[in-house]
């Protein structure tokens, strides 16, 4: 709730309010190994602008969740409403954003895009909820980190459309209720776990994104080479699909540097086999595994006897940091079976043995496929 104080305050210097914006990470040190992290770096917000979708019909995979949202957008037109609060989790990359933006312009209303961490005062959001017009759709990325404050700014917002200010201190004090215009708000996260319970349950619909499969990534990377005017097959963009770890954001972020290679290689068109080269130059395996995927495995079999071993010692014989190693890293091993991760630290599977070259324990033989 936001606290506005009777008393006269010392004037300060004109501030302008912060605008809303889809705030990135900063990206990491340029190396090879950043090319394979889902998470958007700074200087590609703009290039990604530019080939996002701007309706469904050009939104490709996430059949269901394109279904559950037709549904709430007809019903709301046909109502004459606005559409209920959504809430799209899962892990980075998947298209939380441009599914918001899709919302808005298939509702014929703006999208104010903003994240949790450029909320830090209670005036940030408030600024933002009196400014939006009816019908309007606020996004808000990793909303799983808004602070307890803003929350209880959001909770009567979220329900009655309404501002709550207390004005002065002490015996003086008093409430007023500011009416909002009604809108939509759009929460994306990737851990819908570190929600509170009072803010989650306060979202009509809650929408999990899932990983993409191969064909439709391989769709998503000749719409995005059509955009910039990139000449690929289609068992180049199918090569570049396999190693993009069922992420689009990889898938085109790995467009483009396939794309460079062809250029500067003067190759007509990108085939498999050039897809292969330029990927292969990136250490970017068949499998989507980078130099650091490697690097993590071949630590655990060839150091450790394929474990278990801890998560620290890991990050100690890598050189990598164990925030990293459990972020980054151990998601995708685990979903594709390359790594176990057991009570007593984390072990390779007979997968990873075969994947890398070596063989297996002979406990482990009999597991393999």
């Amino acid at each position: 709730m936001a606290i506005i104080s009777s008393k006269k305050q010392p004037q300060e210097p004109n501030r302008q309010p912060k605008q809303p914006r889809e705030v990135a990470k900063a990206p990491p040190s340029d190396s090879k190994d950043n090319l394979l992290q889902p998470e958007a770096a700074v200087d590609e917000t703009k290039q990604e602008e530019s080939i996002r979708p701007q309706r469904f019909a050009d939104y490709i995979g996430q059949k269901d969740l394109k279904d559950v949202l037709d549904i709430a957008i007809k019903a709301a037109k046909s109502r004459g409403e606005v559409l209920d609060h959504l809430l799209l989790y899962g892990p980075p990359g998947l298209g939380k954003t441009t599914m918001a933006m899709i919302l808005a312009s298939e509702m014929g209303v703006s999208c104010k895009i903003t994240s949790a961490p450029a909320l830090e005062r209670p005036r940030d959001i408030v600024g933002l909820l009196v400014n939006l017009k009816p019908g309007d759709i606020l996004f808000i990325d990793e909303i799983h980190r808004l602070s307890r404050m803003t929350e209880e700014i959001l909770y009567p917002a979220m329900e009655d459309y309404r501002l709550d200010i207390t004005i002065g201190k002490g015996s003086s004090t008093k409430t007023r209720s500011i009416p909002l215009s009604k809108f939509t708000l759009v929460g994306a996260t990737t851990r819908a776990g570190a929600l509170t319970s009072p803010l989650r349950d306060r979202f009509g619909l809650i929408q999990k994104l899932r990983f993409y499969e191969v064909d439709e990534l391989s769709k998503i990377v000749l719409r995005s080479a059509q955009l910039l005017q990139t000449n690929i097959t289609e068992d180049g963009a199918t090569e570049v699909a396999r190693r993009s770890r069922g992420t689009p954001r990889i898938a085109n972020r790995l467009l483009k540097r396939v794309r460079d290679y062809a250029e500067v290689k003067s190759f007509n068109e990108v085939n498999e086999k050039v897809a292969a080269e330029a990927l292969q130059l990136f250490q970017v395996d068949p499998c989507g595994l980078d130099w650091t995927d490697r690097r993590m495995l071949s630590v655990i079999i060839e150091q450790f006897n394929g474990g278990p071993v801890g998560l620290e010692t890991i990050a100690a014989a890598t050189g990598e940091d164990t925030q990293t190693i459990e972020e980054v890293y151990e998601p995708y091993l685990m979903q594709i079976g390359y790594l176990s991760r057991t009570t007593r630290g984390r072990v390779a599977t007979p997968t990873a043995y075969k994947h890398l070259g070596f063989k297996p324990p002979n406990e482990q033989l009999s597991l393999l496929p």
